[in-house]
């Protein structure tokens, strides 16, 4: 057994560096920041790339050039919902009388355009006979928030935050 480990140090400890070798750090302000927004263009960019991001899934991260995310994306959150109405689950519509339909209805309308055509090719009334009614619902209800989510990380790909 060696007792290498509970020996004391045979070299002296280095010196503390002198001020001279400080280097003092320079200070930036916010707009120095590669994020800064510099022209009203910048924002029309980001403003319209959340919009696509909302209307199909993983389309604002297609239109910042990260091709690879967004369909990712689109494959994850657009299978959830399909999935959703699949298994026989519900594509909430906001119903007068009832509140938590309306929070339901928000999540599940984040999934942008493919919530519209759910509904306007009557799809996704749920059948709670069957026995995946309570998944489907989730599915779909997942899908929507998942896809807000995925509208705020397009946000910070197109405003260069990430």
């Amino acid at each position: 057994m060696s007792d290498d480990d509970f020996t004391a140090p045979r070299t002296a400890p280095e010196p503390p560096p002198t001020p001279s070798a400080h280097v003092p750090e320079t200070v930036t302000s916010p707009a120095d920041e590669p994020h800064g927004l510099t022209s009203p263009s910048d924002s029309i960019k980001i403003l319209v790339t959340c919009v696509l991001a909302w209307a199909v899934p993983g389309l604002g991260h297609m239109a910042s050039g990260r091709v690879g995310r967004g369909l990712v994306f689109a494959i994850v959150v657009l299978g959830l919902f399909v999935g959703g109405i699949g298994l026989h689950g519900k594509v909430y519509r906001p119903e007068q009388g009832e509140p938590l339909t309306y929070l339901a209805a928000v999540g599940a309308a984040g999934v942008g355009l493919p919530y519209v055509v759910a509904h306007t090719m009557g799809m996704g009334f749920g059948d709670i006979r069957t026995q995946s009614y309570e998944y489907g619902n989730t599915f779909t209800l997942v899908a929507g928030l998942l896809n807000l989510l995925i509208v705020l990380d397009a946000y910070d790909v197109a405003s260069g935050r990430r």
